[in-house]
């Protein structure tokens, strides 16, 4: 066990990249204990990618790259200041909503933050807003791309906890709500203290407009259940509402609303069964197309073999980190180590809530060293056992775990989200980590409540009865 696990670490300190620091002290640990040929080594690697649902990755990150060239991006933030420009602090306010709508297509914190972020940030800099500002809310917002849904680390944690997707999926709804609240109050409170004001002037034609977006996006679900409850077929419903939608946006022009379907077309589908979560990400593929090619007419072919070898670059090291992440947690299974952390954590306490306290310390802790899927993949067979066992529900342990995951993207040394947003706002990733302390503490705030509130994770998943 210590050679495995000190292995890695030396690696990782000489500043070997994640992945081959897993294989490679994997390797060193069957080529000197013996416990197992290292033909398994291959074998353990290639079983760890053969996995339906991690179809769905690809799938997803290239929606969210088609979704950027689809001209969609900047739709949202139109839609966004329309909305919620008009409040004091509102870009800031801007910024948020922007990532929520956003979240709903990409799944990641990185798309987020390298998509929405190069704009909102260009925007709140020319308003006067300090670099420092537009920032750190633009990093704090980007961690709500994996909570709502859909979302890749969901995918990856569903997997390996072998729990419904789908259910991840809903669980994330409120979370991502209450999220959205603490980061909206955050700002205001800056905006009181600096005695900002708004950054748009306050209209009711454009408040109703974007109000009304809202209510037609929310409509179409209702309008699909009332029509097969009439006894027209889901798949025809389904055509005669996506068809009456676009005929109302290409003759209003509206900002975000067909972007908003995403969302709803993606949840909807899975939450009544319609899909499995990767033939929603086709969907999702579909519906991106649909709006580059068809309705905005903004992609070529070009720009589609771009996202299309974008996706093939972000994927294949995605599922790097899987295969290498998988032979290392079977290890750790193996050699015992994953049983004898676990027995070490329940000696100290076998009280569920004492125990989602260190739990919480540690995935933040290895979440600022590791990137976020190889940390899944190695923290779910060491805690799940524990959280099994103390009854504490896998969904509710999914969102809190990858919650600390996202935290653990905003701090040094392996902060991806610290590094993108330090390159697109030309700041060192020393000012960038000053910049985003302060948004610390609604986060934390954040994942204290949803740590110790389950109802705020689970309520959803059981009143649409994908959760017990």
């Amino acid at each position: 066990m210590l050679l495995l696990l000190g292995g890695f670490l030396i690696l990782m300190l000489l500043g070997v990249p994640v992945a081959i620091a897993m294989a490679a002290s994997s390797l060193l640990y069957i080529l000197v204990s013996g416990v197992t040929p290292d033909v398994t080594l291959a074998q353990r690697m290639i079983a760890g990618v053969e996995s339906f649902p991690l179809l769905a990755v690809p799938f997803f990150i290239l929606a969210g790259n088609l979704m950027n060239i689809a001209g969609v991006t900047g739709r949202i933030y139109k839609f966004a200041v329309a909305l919620v420009g008009w409040m004091r602090g509102g870009l800031g306010h801007v910024n948020i909503i922007g990532s929520v709508i956003f979240s709903g297509m990409s799944g990641t914190a990185i798309a987020d933050a390298a998509g929405l972020g190069t704009i909102e940030i260009k925007a709140m800099k020319d308003h006067g807003y300090s670099t420092e500002f537009s920032v750190g809310v633009t990093a704090a917002s980007a961690t709500l791309g994996p909570i709502i849904p859909p979302s890749l680390p969901f995918v990856i944690y569903g997997m390996m906890a072998n729990v419904s997707i789908g259910a991840l999926f809903l669980g994330g709804v409120i979370p991502g709500v209450v999220l959205t609240l603490f980061m909206m109050a955050t700002v205001t409170y800056f905006a009181h203290k600096n005695k900002w004001g708004s950054d748009t002037p306050f209209s009711w034609p454009q408040l109703g407009s974007a109000g009304l977006e809202i209510l037609i996006v929310l409509s179409f679900p209702m309008a699909i259940w009332l029509m097969v409850l009439a006894g027209l077929s889901v798949n025809m419903a389904v055509a005669i509402g996506l068809g009456t939608l676009l005929i109302i946006d290409w003759y209003f022009d509206f900002s975000a609303v067909m972007a908003l379907m995403a969302p709803v077309i993606l949840i909807g589908g899975m939450t009544l069964g319609w899909f499995t979560p990767t033939e929603a990400a086709v969907a999702a593929v579909i519906w991106s197309l649909f709006l580059g090619l068809v309705r905005y007419r903004t992609m070529t072919f070009q720009t589609v073999a771009k996202a299309t070898f974008d996706t093939i670059e972000t994927t294949a090291s995605v599922l790097f980190i899987v295969t290498a992440a998988s032979i290392f947690a079977w290890l750790l299974t193996v050699s015992q180590a994953a049983q004898m952390l676990s027995d070490w954590m329940l000696s100290i306490t076998h009280n569920k809530w004492v125990f989602l306290a260190l739990a919480n310390v540690l995935i933040l802790f290895v979440g600022c060293f590791i990137d976020t899927t190889a940390a899944i993949t190695i923290l779910v067979p060491i805690l799940l056992p524990i959280v099994l066992k103390l009854g504490i529900d896998p969904i509710h342990f999914g969102l809190i775990m990858t919650l600390n995951l996202m935290i653990g993207l905003l701090h040094p040394p392996l902060g991806m989200v610290l590094f993108v947003l330090a390159r697109v706002a030309k700041l060192s990733v020393e000012r960038t980590t000053v910049a985003i302390l302060p948004w610390l503490v609604p986060l934390m705030l954040a994942l204290m409540a949803i740590t110790y509130i389950p109802d705020l994770t689970l309520w959803l998943p059981k009143y649409m009865g994908l959760s017990k």
